[in-house]
């Protein structure tokens, strides 16, 4: 047991005589920059896509939304004029009943020679 301690005891001894604060390599991470720059590029790459995708997904919506809008006035449209077509065919319906009677009485007033 001695043996591990005195060793331990060396290495204590070691980073002491040179001095952790003054080593440049003490606890310094391995720092391999061409993974660094990758890494950070294609973190760029990424957010790059996510606004992308964003601003195509917002586009799409307002298209949609301009469609929908479109399809809702003609719709409309269609059933004001529906609405007017069938408001006219009620006043034909009344204007050929008032017609159809007027010529009912006209037929009835007007004297028969019988021969």
């Amino acid at each position: 047991m001695r043996h591990l301690l005195q060793g331990y005891d060396e290495c204590l001894d070691n980073t002491r005589s040179k001095g952790h604060l003054k080593d440049r390599g003490f606890c310094a991470p391995v720092v391999d920059e061409a993974e660094a720059a990758a890494k950070k590029k294609q973190e760029d790459l990424d957010r790059e896509i996510d606004s992308i995708k964003k601003e195509y997904e917002e586009k799409l919506k307002k298209r949609k939304k301009a469609k929908d809008s479109k399809k809702k006035e003609k719709d409309l449209d269609k059933s004001k004029a529906k609405d007017k077509e069938s408001s006219k065919k009620e006043d034909d319906d009344d204007n050929d009943d008032e017609k159809a009677e007027k010529e009912k009485n006209d037929t009835v007033s007007l004297p028969v020679r019988i021969q």
